[in-house]
């Protein structure tokens, strides 16, 4: 597949789809610090939910982090 994102050095912004080809990488989490915080962290669920989320937006993916770090 010619058009999949490259995770690695793609812009990412809040409307940007989570594709099947997705990578937590450093670009992924400098936009996920610049969205939450320097508190934001991956954990295993969270990435667990990120690859189970293939056709959600990066902006859901911020609300489900922040709900998930409400819970806590």
């Amino acid at each position: 597949m010619t058009d999949r994102r490259d995770w690695h050095s793609d812009p990412i912004t809040s409307k940007t789809v989570i594709d099947s080809g997705y990578r937590n990488t450093q670009n992924v989490r400098r936009f996920f610090t610049a969205e939450i915080g320097d508190h934001f962290r991956f954990d295993r669920s969270f990435m667990a939910w990120m690859k189970a989320h293939t056709g959600s937006t990066m902006g859901d993916a911020v609300a489900e982090w922040l709900r998930r770090e409400g819970g806590r």
